[in-house]
This record gives C-alpha cells, sequence and structure tokens, in this order.
C-alpha cells in the first residue's frame, strides 16, 4: 500500500546570511523532537552549508568518521542526490534510482537526511535541460513515499540554494509551502518584494505554493526592538500588497525567532538551544495553521 504524501516545506532567500540553512534544521530538529513526526531534511545547495554542519566534527575541518564511512560509501555506489538527478534527467534510461538508507542518512529515529554534494555545482550553471529537470523531485519523492525500506516521513524539508536553480524551479513547483525567513536590517522589505515577484514569474505555468514569511534574527530586548518592530511591519505591508494586488498566496507570521550567536552551533551541540525551542515551536504553530 502506498504511503501518505508528506507535507513538503521549501526554505528560500536570495540574500545569504539570513539564516536559512539554520531555520531548515532547527524546525526539523524540534519538529521531530516533540512530536511523533518523521521528517526528511533535504539539502539542495552546492555550498553544502547544511551537509558541513551536520557533517563536521567540531574543528570545522573533518568529518566525523560514522558520517564520513556513510557518504564515502553513498558516493562510491553512486546514491547521491547528484546520481539521482543524473540518472533521471538521462533521456536513455527509465528512472530506476533506488532510494534506501545509503541515500538517506539517519541522523536520529525521526530526523533523517539527504546531503548535498559538490557535484550540484553543475546544474547550477544549468548543463541540464530545464524541462527535463522540473519534475525531478516529485519523481523523487514519489520512490520515497512508496519505498518499503524506508518509513513513512509526515514532512520533508528542503534547504534550497541562495539562488534560483534547476533544482529550486523542481521543488518550488511541487512543495507545499515556500518558507522565506528576513532579517530586520533594509533590505528586509525591499528582498521580499523582489523574491516574490520572482517566484510569481519563474514557477508559472505551475501553480504557486503557499509562501509564509517570517522575522529570523530579530534583535530583541525581551520582545523585539523598535527598529525591528518597523522592519516586520514592512514587511508585513510587503506580504499583504503581493496577496491583494498579485493574487499571491502569502503570509507574514506574527512569530519571530531572536537573534542568537550560539544558534549556529546548535547542529553540533545536541540540539535547539532551550530559549530558542519555544520561538520555534510558536513558528511551527503558525506554518501547521497555515499549511494547505
Amino acid at each position: 500500500m502506498a504511503h501518505d504524501n508528506p507535507k513538503t516545506i521549501a526554505t528560500i532567500n536570495f540574500k545569504g546570511g539570513v539564516g536559512k540553512t539554520t531555520v531548515t534544521w532547527c524546525l526539523g530538529d524540534v519538529l521531530s523532537e516533540f512530536s511523533d513526526a518523521r521528517v526528511l531534511l533535504f539539502d539542495l545547495d552546492a555550498q553544502m552549508s547544511l551537509t558541513q554542519a551536520i557533517g563536521l566534527n567540531e574543528d570545522g575541518h573533518t568529518l566525523e568518521p560514522e558520517f564520513q564511512n556513510w557518504y564515502e560509501a553513498s558516493t562510491s555506489r553512486q546514491r547521491t542526490i547528484f546520481n539521482a538527478l543524473d540518472r533521471f534527467t538521462n533521456r536513455t534510461q527509465h528512472f530506476d534510482f533506488p532510494v534506501g538508507f545509503d541515500f538517506i542518512y539517519r541522523l536520529t529515529e525521526n530526523l533523517h537526511f539527504v546531503p548535498s554534494v559538490e557535484d550540484l555545482y553543475w546544474q547550477e550553471l544549468e548543463v541540464f535541460d530545464r524541462d527535463a529537470v522540473k519534475d525531478f523531485i516529485r519523481r523523487l519523492l514519489g520512490k520515497i513515499i512508496n519505498s518499503r525500506k524506508l518509513p513513512r516521513y509526515d514532512f520533508v524539508l528542503f534547504d534550497c540554494p541562495p539562488s534560483f536553480t534547476l533544482l529550486s524551479y523542481s521543488v518550488l513547483s511541487c512543495c507545499d509551502l515556500i518558507l522565506i525567513p528576513v532579517n530586520p536590517d533594509f533590505f528586509a522589505s525591499k528582498g521580499t518584494n523582489l523574491i516574490l515577484n520572482s517566484l510569481k514569474m519563474r514557477i508559472e505555468p505551475f501553480p504557486i505554493p503557499r509562501i509564509g514569511v517570517f522575522m529570523n534574527k530579530a534583535k530583541t530586548r525581551g520582545t523585539p526592538t523598535k527598529e525591528t518592530r518597523f522592519y516586520m511591519e514592512e514587511v508585513r505591508l510587503v506580504c499583504e500588497n503581493a496577496a491583494k494586488m498579485q493574487q499571491i498566496k502569502t503570509k507574514f507570521f506574527e512569530s519571530w525567532i531572536p537573534e542568537r550567536v550560539g544558534v549556529k552551533r546548535a547542529i553540533k551541540s545536541g540540539g535547539v538551544p532551550t530559549d530558542l525551542r519555544e520561538p520555534f515551536q510558536r513558528l511551527w504553530q503558525e506554518v501547521m495553521e497555515y499549511m494547505p
């Protein structure tokens, strides 16, 4: 019997440094730890930020032995995300790419992970045909959902690259929700407007998924500072305007994630820092209420 389809969420922002990768992992960690949900994370960025954060030792230069052994075996067996993409776009072959735990790495019982590889750099140069790639993620998820070797995933979270690549197109054209973290700075409202306009042009003729925008790295003194609240209101107006004028289902979430210097070490320190769990749980509650 086929599994139910998981809810799919893509985290994007075309501006680097907004905390996109950390947000993706923190949401996955909070969800998998504080509920019975099984979560699958994808790192689709050729810069491999999430993969390195998960796989590197504390020294920041070497991989943890367990992950390194698995990663080397996955690469040698051609079971990486790039191998799957290459097989899918090969018109002379059937897409018979097998999915199992040589393709998916088990971080915890409920949190699993598909790492990135440097070879994804080539798809950023668009050596693959756009039409050939557009259904890739949809088909790959279909294999994962129907595999007898894998558990039923409740949620799939995608950490997308900070640019619009073919893989981004493949993800965004089939996901349930696009999640956009923004920072309290001059680029917040202008960047949000740019992203929303770009998504509408790039995803069509596919339906545009629901879009959720929230403030990350909010400067606070118990509550958001006056400056942060100013940028939050600006972004809220951009979202409301996009919903009204462009008919894009866009919502600015009331939840905000405070700025924490140590959050970058969350992945290596055993989980989301205690003082950030509640903000991420609040954000997730809003996400669930907004999801189709």
